[in-house]
């Protein structure tokens, strides 16, 4: 096989192929044989069909697909070995393949175009400002922490008269339009309802000050609206329920309030092991610790953000434009102009980022090991238990979780850009002075929006 470059300017070129029946020949010819050992063929034994009439059935098919798996691989190596680094994929020129007959030709020509990756320099110094910030703890944040605490480490006790964040429970039953129960209707014992959830105001209300035994009867729809709502007090599947409305009577056997957890040496052997914390004071400054590391993570990411976004922008580099439209029209196939001319810009800035990291990443000889990669699923896995509130999974199972997300390859190719993106930009953030300002966080959180 022949394979030249063709030079168009700068930042396109031609990729020449020309192939041989040498370069496929061998391929093809077994690939024809594996096929004949396992044809199933009506009038022949397995493995006696005559080899003519598989080259006959498959011969051009096979041929095709072997020629271009060898000029695939072959523009790879020739690409490799001449240390031409492309965006994209190479493309076959348009008119290409209208003039070849595949069931008669032997030899091929084919030209590829191929748009090439820029040349630029990263000039980074102390020179080059940039903000970071540093959120100011206040006497909110400390007391929302303490709360958040007491509440996760709270527990639901018995109470003796109804409040409004009451949860209850209680029997239930249906009653016909002259208040008696309607003995045909629907009913549910010991079923679970929280008067929090009532939507009715004045139905909420008509809850409050009652006491276990007590009955009352309410309207279940507007207290409800949500059929799934209903569905559940009355323990039923939501198709069952539907057109219930009118009056109900729920009788009520158990009144609990939720009781956050008190400050106490309990509460703080519990949070952080037997006698680590042992006075309201060392709890304070711990909580306050524990505030700053997790503000810092967020400036920390806004930062990361900043310097990327800057050193984008002071990176100057011209793209084969032409080129990489044509080629993202092609490999995603229900991407239309009107699309990729929207978000174009925003592609070429990912593009832009992903060379310049590429290229500190290998400057620097970075690297991500397994172990990074099985830390940093197993931080995300975390993350997301505890977004649903599950904050006591174990170790074990946060590992589980873990290597099943990294045993789908595009998730832990994801995971793999984003710790060398933060290995990168870590390493730009010693190289650039960073002027740190205080900032309360209701600023903070307007440089998001």
């Amino acid at each position: 096989m022949n394979i030249v470059k063709e030079n168009i300017d700068d930042l396109n070129a031609l990729i020449k192929v020309k192939v041989e029946k040498a370069d496929y020949e061998e391929s093809v010819e077994k690939t024809l044989k594996d096929y004949r050992k396992k044809a199933n063929i009506k009038g022949f034994r397995p493995g006696n069909v005559p080899i003519g009439l598989i080259r006959k059935m498959y011969g051009t098919a096979v041929k095709v697909e072997e020629i271009n798996r060898s000029i695939s691989e072959g523009i790879q190596k020739f690409l490799a070995d001449e240390k031409i680094d492309i965006l994209g994929d190479p493309l076959p020129r348009e008119d290409e393949g209208k003039h070849m007959n595949f069931e008669t030709d032997e030899e091929f020509e084919l030209d590829f175009e191929i748009g090439i990756s820029p040349e630029f320099e990263l000039k980074l110094s102390k020179k080059n400002k940039i903000t970071g910030y540093k959120i100011i703890i206040d006497e909110k944040m400390k007391s929302d922490y303490i709360d958040n605490i007491a509440r996760r480490y709270g527990n639901f006790m018995p109470a003796e008269a109804v409040e409004e964040k009451d949860m209850l429970k209680g029997d239930i039953i249906q009653l016909n339009n002259d208040g008696t129960v309607n003995t045909d209707g629907f009913s549910a014992n010991n079923s679970t309802l929280s008067i929090n959830m009532i939507k009715d105001e004045a139905i909420k209300a008509s809850f409050i000050g009652h006491k276990i035994k007590d009955v009352i009867d309410f309207d279940i729809k507007k207290a409800f609206p949500n059929d799934y709502e209903i569905a559940g007090l009355l323990q039923k599947k939501k198709d069952e329920i539907e057109g219930v409305e009118g009056n109900f009577r729920f009788i009520v056997n158990e009144i609990t309030r939720f009781t956050p957890a008190e400050l106490n040496q309990e509460l703080y052997d519990m949070v952080y092991g037997t006698d680590v914390i042992k006075s309201k004071e060392e709890f304070e400054e711990k909580i306050k610790e524990e505030i700053a590391s997790n503000l810092k993570r967020e400036t920390d990411y806004k930062l990361l953000i900043d310097l990327k976004e800057y050193v984008t922008s002071k990176t100057e580099m011209t793209f084969p434009e032409d080129f990489l439209k044509k080629w993202l029209m092609k490999v995603n196939e229900n991407l239309t102009r009107e699309q990729l001319d929207e978000d174009f810009d925003s592609f070429i800035q990912d593009l832009k980022w992903q060379l310049i990291r590429n290229k500190v990443a290998t400057e620097n000889n970075m690297t991500v090991t397994e172990e990074e990669l099985q830390n940093e699923a197993e931080a995300i896995t975390r993350y997301q238990f505890q977004q649903y509130g599950y904050y006591y999974a174990t170790d074990e199972q946060i590992s589980g979780f873990a290597k099943q997300t990294l045993s789908n390859q595009e998730e832990a190719k994801r995971i793999a850009a984003k710790i060398l993106d933060n290995k990168v930009l870590l390493h730009m953030k010693d190289v650039v002075k960073v002027d740190e300002k205080e900032i309360s966080s209701e600023e903070f959180n307007k440089l998001f929006e």
